[in-house]
């Protein structure tokens, strides 16, 4: 990668206090035990069933002019998302007999909102706090990610109702004009958003599986933060 693609590394920096983002969930077969076949039939991403491909290509095309323009040092490219973490943490599988049907508790505690921007520099900017998400707190956290960079801005975002409301339309073109540009993804395209790959990674990898306090869960969220680039890093 070239230095404006440097994204398994670098700083991370927390926003002043700031819509979680659901991308499509994709299905996975794993193997069960005594090698009894896989306990959960894999499906073809629900993403993929539901976009417009041509949409789709275009928005990729975009994504691969403004990577080459990042990597240049035209840009900071920004991959913009949120998401929820809950107090008890979510387990994807379990070993239930065929036949059987495999029951949990559905409890999970309150849930911690995190907003981040993984830049193309490499730092991740983000926020955490338990309220829920409004559009002005998405245009406090931009204003605060303009504030990062030295260099014109591009964000890659989803069309979360949030990042399209129309109280903050006025401000987002404000901040055009001042060299902040968003690109937002056709419908349905979460794996061209690179901090979906950081969600996944977090939620069921680099987090231990296990119920937490509010105190808890925001220092291991924020330890992800704080050593992302040393022991949390992505590939791509």
């Amino acid at each position: 990668m070239g230095q404006g693609e440097a994204l398994d590394g670098g700083r991370t920096a927390a926003a002043p206090h700031p819509s979680p983002g659901y991308p499509c969930e994709y299905g996975h077969a794993h193997p069960s035990p005594q090698g009894q076949g896989p306990g959960v039939e894999a499906h073809p991403p629900l993403c993929e069933k539901k976009r417009d491909e041509a949409e789709f290509a275009k928005s990729s095309q975009a994504i691969d002019q403004l990577r080459a323009q990042a990597q240049a040092g035209d840009i900071v490219l920004a991959y913009l998302d949120e998401a929820g973490f809950a107090q008890v943490h979510p387990n994807r599988s379990a070993w239930t007999p065929r036949g059987e049907q495999h029951r949990i508790e559905a409890p999970r505690g309150q849930r911690l909102n995190v907003m981040a921007a993984l830049l193309s520099s490499g730092q991740v900017v983000h926020a955490h706090y338990w309220e829920t998400s409004t559009a002005e707190t998405f245009l406090g956290f931009v204003d605060h990610l303009r504030g990062q960079v030295s260099k014109p801005l591009v964000i890659v975002l989803d069309n979360a109702s949030i990042h399209r409301a129309k109280a903050i339309q006025p401000a987002l073109a404000l901040l055009e004009q001042q060299g902040v540009k968003f690109e937002f993804l056709s419908p349905y395209s979460p794996e061209l958003n690179r901090i979906e790959t950081m969600w996944r990674l977090m939620k069921h990898r680099w987090m231990e599986v296990k119920r937490r306090t509010k105190e808890e869960l925001e220092r291991a969220v924020e330890q992800v933060f704080e050593h992302f680039g040393s022991q949390f890093k992505m590939d791509f």
